[in-house]
């Protein structure tokens, strides 16, 4: 569990912590102090800091700047009181994660510490390439030997040392994500911080001031200034996500950000000057957006100095028996459970699929099949029932070329689901990700549903769903759902 260290000595905010961060979701720590912070931040190594600039024993930056020197990794969340803002905001731009005023909205509190765990755990768990060492159990490790993937190790040690621009190309669910981690955590900058921004999941308005930052009273909203990711991680790596979705507007900026490391705020007009290696990923065709104009060419060529194109899983040939063997492992331990037996009928099964969700397809199928198992033995049948369940397309025999036929992608009916039960089966089961499990099952049943009222149709879905269209793409991804339907005009001209 993450480990949270809060610094602050009102004991009405300790007493607050301790009530909303505990096991087994977080292990918090608290002290009055400094003094007393900085000692045990070097000793404990926290996931997570959230601290008071003014301390009975410091003022200002000072604790910040010691905890940052121990490890400048470390996500630090600022907590003010009257007449600090503007040492947060100089905070901001050394480095530390964000910054909340006193009183704390606690919702938001609350969803800032988990970006800053997730942001903690892709900076230090390690992205293990395959055959290097063993991988640790919280590892999310690029696991495989096949010559597509030997190619890609090689192309990160080629790349990882130097403060080149990459472009991680591949499907959905390939592990673009863990490319870039271990590019990271391979490289020179390995001990300054490494943030994410998913382009396809923040709404368009948002995107540029996510990455740029924004002045006070830029737009309807902006009632503070805003440290952009740029500035904030200045000396470290920045991964753009789903770069495809990023618009044309936003390219120009982020354009002349990575060619002379220089932009400006929205709504600004000082030049900043930042340090920021980019490391870019996408599954969409760069240069078919290219030549429909959705995607400027000056910037495409920017990024295109070093690709890694990551293969699909289809392709991997027997890396499917040793990606099972080792989320079979993985799973195992995190639900408590002994490790399953394989039945070749299993495993075949596994080969012949073509799996279009890729790896985290892969995952969701292995997950869901150990708590379906009877017997602690996966069979083929648990295949066929998963299918109802997350939406699993039908295993295809080979053609007579010797490979499968393209899957049908569908959004199929679904029962009513009873929550009591599943509920209670999770319950019994052990699960310690309760929360988590209903959030994502409750995500499946309510997309497959809406999409299929709209026939498949995205635009409409998203419409009725109340969000943006790249926001219900980035779900779909997460959820590893496909979906069936002849291309519609409105889809087309959202396009």
């Amino acid at each position: 569990m993450p480990l949270l260290l809060l610094i602050d000595d009102e004991p009405a905010i300790q007493h607050a912590f301790k009530k909303a961060f505990y096991p087994p979701n977080y292990e918090t720590l608290t002290v009055r102090t400094a003094s007393e912070g900085v000692a045990l931040f070097a000793e404990r190594k926290p996931d997570v800091v959230v601290l008071d600039v003014n301390l009975p024993d410091s003022s200002g930056l000072q604790t910040f700047d010691r905890i940052k020197q121990i490890d400048a990794r470390t996500p630090v969340i600022l907590i003010t009181g009257h007449g600090t803002t503007d040492l947060a905001i100089q905070a901001m731009k050394r480095g530390a994660f964000d910054y909340l005023p006193k009183p704390l909205p606690f919702e938001q509190l609350r969803e800032l510490i988990g970006r800053a765990a997730e942001v903690s755990r892709l900076m230090n768990v390690p992205a293990v390439v395959a055959e290097t060492t063993p991988a640790p159990a919280d590892a999310d490790a690029l696991v495989g030997r096949c010559p597509a993937m030997h190619e890609v190790y090689k192309a990160i040690g080629r790349v990882a040392g130097t403060d080149a621009t990459v472009l991680i190309l591949g499907d959905t669910g390939t592990g673009k994500e863990l490319v870039a981690r271990a590019i990271y955590q391979h490289g020179n900058r390995a001990d300054k911080p490494f943030l994410a921004v998913n382009c396809g999941a923040i709404p368009e308005p948002l995107l540029e001031s996510e990455l740029f930052g924004h002045e006070k009273g830029a737009f309807t909203g902006a009632d503070r200034k805003r440290i952009g990711k740029f500035e904030q991680c200045s000396g470290g790596t920045l991964f753009l996500d789903e770069l495809g979705e990023l618009p044309l507007l936003s390219q120009v900026k982020l354009l002349r950000a990575i060619q002379e490391q220089r932009f400006e705020r929205v709504g600004g007009t000082e030049t900043l000057q930042t340090d920021v290696r980019v490391i870019a990923a996408t599954n969409a065709d760069l240069e078919k957006l290219v030549a429909q104009g959705r995607f400027r060419s000056d910037l495409y060529f920017r990024l295109n100095v070093f690709t890694i194109a990551l293969p699909p899983l289809r392709q991997r040939g027997d890396d499917i028996d040793l990606l099972t063997d080792y989320y079979l492992n993985r799973f195992a331990s995190e639900f408590g459970r002994p490790v399953p037996i394989v039945s070749p009928e299993f495993r075949d099964a596994l080969r012949r699929y073509r799996w279009p969700g890729n790896i985290r397809e892969l995952q969701s199928v292995l997950k869901q099949g150990m708590l379906k198992m009877s017997g602690g033995i996966l069979l083929p049948d648990v295949l066929a029932s998963l299918q109802k369940e997350v939406a699993v397309q039908p295993v295809e025999a080979p053609t007579s070329n010797g490979a499968a036929p393209a899957p049908v992608a569908t959004v199929p009916n679904r029962p009513a689901l009873d929550w009591d039960q599943f509920i209670a089966e999770r319950l019994d089961a052990g699960s310690r990700e309760l929360y988590s499990e209903c959030l994502t099952l409750l995500e499946r049943q309510l997309l497959t549903r809406v999409l299929e009222r709209t026939g498949g149709n995205q635009l409409r879905a998203a419409e009725l769903l109340g969000i943006t269209r790249g926001s219900l793409r980035h779900k779909l991804r997460a959820l590893g759902l496909t979906i069936e339907r002849s291309l519609s005009a409105d889809d087309d001209h959202a396009d």
